[in-house]
């Protein structure tokens, strides 16, 4: 049975960024903010730790209050928009994917009350 979520938007941001960053490479950054288009999306931007530079740009779209359809918007590497279909971005896109599933996963206490 699907449940329409209900929690603020404002307050989904928050317990994003506090949960996000617990999830991933201890050096990568994030931020977390709400999608002003969308009341049930937040935009996720990834910065990677280590030289190469990388940057992604993620929405994440809660369908209802368990699940989240997560999708790339964008890749960047030094500030430059870069080919998504290498394979070490496609490993990293993975991988965000995935943490960015874990973290809606242990939200759920807050999105499925």
């Amino acid at each position: 049975m699907n449940r329409e979520m209900t929690v603020d938007q404002q307050k989904l941001v928050e317990a994003w960024q506090e949960q996000l960053p617990i999830l991933l490479n201890s050096g990568d950054k994030t931020q977390v903010q709400a999608d002003e288009a969308d009341n049930r999306a937040i935009r996720i931007h990834i910065e990677v730790e280590g030289r190469q530079m990388y940057s992604f740009d993620f929405a994440c779209t809660y369908v209802d209050s368990r699940e989240v359809q997560v999708s790339l918007v964008d890749v960047e590497r030094d500030g430059r928009s870069v080919d998504e279909r290498t394979d070490i971005i496609q490993q990293l896109v993975s991988d965000y994917t995935r943490h960015i599933h874990q973290c809606a996963q242990t939200l759920q206490s807050l999105t499925h009350s």
